[in-house]
């Protein structure tokens, strides 16, 4: 295992987040497009419904330990659907934003924050902000199943 290089957390906010734990099934998501699609009254809409269905099923498609989120602000498009999806146990919460933030000298950052990221996977509950050296970490009670 690669020695962890000095870092820091630095904290960014609070985002409102919509999320629904424990998303196991494809079934579900079509469902879900299903239910939305009754929403779609311009094309625009319906783009930003299939990127969101997108991530869903990428998200499923990963098995990963902790529940679908996107912000809230990201599903502003959705309106009524927003209900919806509340109707169907979705949860509003807060997420937490940090970055890391090396304090050693590094050579090879992509490679430290790997190491970094694979630490943090043994006290933290988060997902990685696309390729940047970002996390949304969840509260506790949310992820323990």
């Amino acid at each position: 295992m690669q020695e962890l290089p000095g870092f820091e957390l630095k904290f960014i906010q609070i985002e409102e987040h919509l999320l629904l734990p424990n998303v196991t099934s494809i079934k579900v998501v079509q469902h879900l497009y299903d239910v939305l699609f009754q929403y779609a009254i311009t094309e625009e809409y319906e783009q930003k419904l299939k990127v969101f269905i997108s991530r869903l099923e990428e998200h499923i498609k990963q098995k990963l330990q902790i529940p679908f989120s996107m912000p809230l602000s990201d599903l502003q498009f959705l309106d009524e659907g927003l209900e919806e999806l509340r109707l169907l146990n979705w949860m509003q919460q807060p997420l937490a934003r940090f970055e890391i933030i090396f304090t050693d000298k590094i050579e090879n950052e992509d490679e430290a924050l790997e190491t970094v990221l694979d630490q943090l996977q043994n006290y933290l509950n988060f997902k990685r902000v696309a390729n940047s050296k970002e996390l949304l970490v969840f509260p506790l009670g949310i992820t323990l199943y």
